[in-house]
């Protein structure tokens, strides 16, 4: 997968670096003060994705080439175009002055060769250039598996995933209520409102950064994390609900001065699963919590309960919230939720009831291992799960409330068994002869295979930065770490 520039230049010193000033649409003939496209229109001229038609004229309502799309898809994703051009298409000769930027967008993956040839001059229509886009962000093997997602077009026949995609992601609208009109024609200002859509979120979403301290041992560098969850305690029962120590009050007090000095904010951090979690101790519950949180003097709470499953469950759970939003004030409230699932929903959990309460919610995937073959293909937080949970939970909960929980820990599988290794144990074995490291584009998530046998799947910094960037495409961005003790350094170093 290409990975995008994390953040593209702004406006005005887009303009300097041209050389020229913005154009604005107050000079174009053809672009009336009140036409809808007019700022998207100004922003891609200062930014050079698109110039004039002629002076004056910026051509609207003109439609756009196939190969008119390609360039500016090219100068929008900051792909440099090859040169000199080779052909990669019968159709397109290497002295065109488009040829440069097709060949490079074939090679980024965004457009593909079918038959040999590229149709330069066709007007590209509204279909296509949804698939140009979800290429070009890396998307293609996600638009296959939600090629069956529902859709509110009654017109969509062909390419359903990548309309599905471009949809879904916000870059591209339908042209009424229940049409798409896939083969429609893309006129000049579209595809700047488009372009600019996706520049936005791309550059405009400002990400955050938490993690999970497990002791004070290993610590890395904090500055830059918006809070920390001191692992102090675990859920209890006994009658009712307590909890029961994890680190030693001096090593929790260590780890709490660390984060304090970073500039970020401690949080106590509590896990506990369906068992701590009983109907009618909601009121009990925040309590126990809360006395926890006054007596640590944390900034807040994390609170993370896995596994729930039914309706009991989730209105516990939101009750448990509601009462400690109330108690804990202005301080922090950060709750986890399973992920709704590919293959069906996690009904233990009110998501929208509980991102209105929360200051995050942060969503936890399962993993699960397949095999192929003599492999165990087990990815951790594949691509594919992250792009369904944001779109089922788009509209549901604010986009810049929901927070991505990524286990800093490698999986070793031998078989269906897993065995959790640290970032310093997959670093001494990358470092090992017969063992090889691959990534994969498909789940962009890193494993080992051993000669021996068994695989390792892991995050690696790349493997971050493709996360965030889908967050990003969602209107969202932030990232948690699940132990920031055992997260390789390029884990922690590519984190927003």
């Amino acid at each position: 997968m290409k990975r995008l520039p994390q953040a593209l230049a702004c406006l005005l010193l887009c303009a300097l670096l041209a050389g020229t000033a913005a154009v604005p649409a107050a000079a174009l003939s053809d672009v009336p003060e009140d036409f809808w496209a007019r700022e998207d229109i100004e922003r891609c001229i200062a930014l050079r994705y698109f110039y004039p038609e002629s002076a004056g004229v910026f051509g609207v309502g003109k439609e756009m080439s196939r190969s008119e799309f390609v360039v500016v898809l090219c100068r929008a994703l900051g792909w440099k175009p090859t040169s000199p051009a080779r052909a990669v298409y019968e159709d397109v000769e290497e002295k065109e002055w488009y040829a440069g930027a097709v060949e490079t967008a074939y090679h980024q993956g965004a457009i593909t060769s079918q038959d040999g040839s590229f149709r330069p001059e066709d007007l590209i229509t509204r279909s296509e250039a949804a698939a140009m886009l979800v290429r070009a962000l890396g998307y293609g093997s996600i638009a296959g598996l939600v090629q069956d997602m529902a859709l509110p077009f009654r017109d969509v026949q062909a390419n359903n995933g990548y309309i599905a995609m471009a949809y879904g992601l916000g870059l591209m609208d339908g042209t009424s209520v229940t049409a798409f009109s896939p083969g429609g024609h893309v006129t000049r200002e579209q595809a700047a409102a488009i372009f600019m859509r996706l520049h936005d979120k791309l550059s405009g979403t400002a990400a955050s950064s938490i993690g999970i301290a497990t002791a004070a041992e290993g610590l890395p560098e904090l500055g830059g994390y918006e809070a920390v969850g001191v692992a102090a305690f675990k859920l209890a029962y006994n009658g009712a609900p307590q909890l029961s120590p994890l680190l030693e009050e001096e090593e929790a007090a260590a780890v709490r001065a660390a984060v304090s000095a970073a500039g970020s904010k401690p949080l106590l951090y509590v896990a506990g699963g369906t068992y701590h979690l009983r109907e009618g101790d909601a009121e009990k519950m925040a309590e126990v919590l809360f006395q926890a949180v006054e007596e640590g003097r944390y900034e807040g709470l994390f609170l993370d309960i896995s596994g729930l499953t039914t309706n009991t469950q989730s209105d516990e759970l939101t009750a448990t919230a509601r009462l400690l939003r109330e108690k804990l004030g202005r301080r922090l409230l950060y709750i986890s939720a399973e992920a709704p699932s590919w293959k069906g929903t996690i009904f233990g959990y009110g998501y929208a009831a509980l991102g209105e309460t929360a200051d995050r919610l942060i969503l936890r995937f399962t993993q699960k291992a397949d095999s192929a073959g003599e492999r165990t293909v087990a990815p951790l937080e594949p691509l594919e799960q992250i792009y369904y949970a944001l779109n089922r939970l788009r509209g549901v909960v604010d986009a810049d409330k929901l927070t991505l929980l990524l286990t800093s820990a490698g999986s070793q599988w031998q078989g269906k068994d897993s065995l959790p290794l640290s970032g310093e144990e997959i670093t001494a074995l990358l470092e090992e002869r017969g063992i090889r490291s691959h990534y994969s584009d498909r789940y962009a998530c890193a494993y080992l295979a051993r000669e021996s046998g068994g695989e390792i799947w892991y995050l690696n910094g790349q493997s971050i930065r493709e996360r965030t960037q889908l967050a990003r495409l969602f209107g969202g961005g932030h990232l948690c770490l699940s132990d920031l003790n055992s997260a390789l350094p390029d884990v922690l170093e590519a984190m927003p």
